[in-house]
């Protein structure tokens, strides 16, 4: 009897054995990760966000885990009068601090011209890679498409990759020449190349919405993607036959945490959970360091943007301030007509007095005026909706140059020439606020 039980004890456990695996090839693996922090060195009005507070809760999150990545899905520049004057070098001076294992490009880190990557190469103390930006001979702009990163044992393999549509998002100057490889078909050139020396492949994927699920479904042999671009968060990760597609919030308002138990034999994900942890600088104190760093930066520019230019009497958001830039252009060049794409509105202005510091923040861009004539059965209906316009009658159209260079996607349409007009856009805002003093 005692003999049979010890049998059958043996064969339960031999069955377990088979059907899970070994508890010592089990192994856990934290992915804390940001994406879109575009140049937001201090915390909003709210308190959200902040890089030195943003780096007080990364290094909290890495004391406690097992093993643990740092990583970003792009655009650290561009959003802040520190990016702006200064062309983006010193946010990676400063996000050096936080200790990235790797990141990837954003489509923002081209806006001061192709020419500053090298730059940013050279001044980030972490890999920067991408796989899918090439010149005509092929040659990556990064380098290097992907980094091989050990962490404790477990060796991490980590794929950079940027949106398809790269081109519509900069201007012909900024980019040089240099353009996309297919998003799909990329990562998974790289992702079979590294398979066998790594145990876990992860991209780093600044990506248009559409694309980030396309990617998932489509590269079984990546585990994890990490994506950037879009700048809401995932209220819940995506999901395909056990990998997983993680997003955070922009503006360094959260830090993303995937925690993974990898089954390294295997070499897949065995369970996961994810998190988004909110930066508040009420709760997280700063980090002295990074802290220095902002204020030294700051203390820079302070003479220029911290300027007094008038008053709000209640928030300005997307739409109205969409309006108002229309209006700060018809007002300053005499154009019947303006436009502004609604997507390089990058904040709101809120009420009470406003600094020059505010329309820097809305407008990042060092996007100019521009100015065309066009018969009314010429103009783009974007620019017409809602307006009574005479098909035969000539008017005076004003724009950004980010639109009339990529016309197709900002407004519809094609084969319209502008001219400079010598005017700032963020200027031209300014003024007009100072001009009126209130803004009800």
């Amino acid at each position: 009897m005692l003999k049979r039980s010890l049998l059958l004890l043996l064969a339960l456990l031999l069955l377990l054995a088979l059907l899970a695996p070994a508890a010592e090839t089990l192994r856990s693996l934290t992915i804390l990760h940001t994406n879109d922090l575009h140049a937001r060195l201090s915390p909003d009005q709210e308190g959200r966000g902040g890089f030195a507070h943003l780096a007080t809760v990364i290094r909290r999150e890495r004391a406690a885990a097992e093993a643990c990545l740092l990583v970003d899905a792009g655009d650290f520049v561009q959003g802040s009068p520190v990016s702006t004057l200064y062309r983006g070098v010193p946010i990676f001076e400063i996000v050096n601090r936080f200790g990235y294992h790797a990141a990837t490009l954003g489509n923002h880190e081209f806006d001061y011209g192709w020419q500053l990557i090298p730059q940013y190469l050279g001044a980030a103390r972490f890999p920067i890679v991408s796989a899918n930006v090439v010149d005509p001979q092929g040659r990556l702009l990064a380098g290097r498409a992907y980094v091989i990163r050990n962490v404790k044992g477990i060796r991490v393999a980590l794929i950079g990759v940027i949106m398809g549509s790269l081109l519509s998002y900069s201007t012909p100057e900024h980019m040089g020449g240099w353009r996309t490889l297919p998003v799909v078909e990329t990562v998974r050139q790289y992702a079979a190349e590294v398979r066998d020396r790594a145990d876990l492949v992860v991209a780093l994927a600044h990506l248009e919405l559409a694309e980030q699920p396309e990617l998932l479904r489509s590269v079984p042999e990546v585990a994890v993607i990490i994506a950037g671009h879009v700048h809401g968060a995932l209220e819940s990760a995506l999901e395909q036959d056990g990998r997983v597609l993680v997003r955070s919030a922009s503006y360094g308002r959260e830090l993303g945490r995937l925690d993974l138990k990898l089954d390294l034999p295997a070499k897949k994900i065995a369970s996961w959970t994810w998190k988004r942890i909110p930066i508040d600088s009420k709760t997280a104190p700063p980090a002295r360091d990074v802290a220095a760093d902002v204020a030294k930066w700051d203390a820079r520019v302070a003479k220029i943007v911290n300027v007094p230019i008038g008053e709000a009497r209640r928030e300005v958001a997307t739409l109205s301030l969409k309006s108002l830039i229309e209006a700060a252009m018809r007002d300053a060049t005499g154009a019947d007509l303006a436009y502004m794409n609604p997507g390089g509105i990058r904040d709101r202005l809120r009420a009470g007095p406003l600094l020059a510091r505010d329309v820097w923040n809305v407008m990042p861009f060092d996007n100019m005026v521009v100015l065309g004539k066009f018969k009314g059965a010429q103009l783009p209906e974007r620019v017409t909706a809602g307006r009574a316009i005479d098909p035969a009658r000539e008017y005076t159209l004003a724009v950004n140059d980010f639109i009339a260079a990529n016309q197709a996607t900002q407004l519809g349409s094609a084969g319209l020439v502008f001219t400079g007009a010598g005017k700032l856009l963020r200027d031209v805002i300014i003024q007009y606020i100072q001009k009126r003093r209130v803004i009800d």
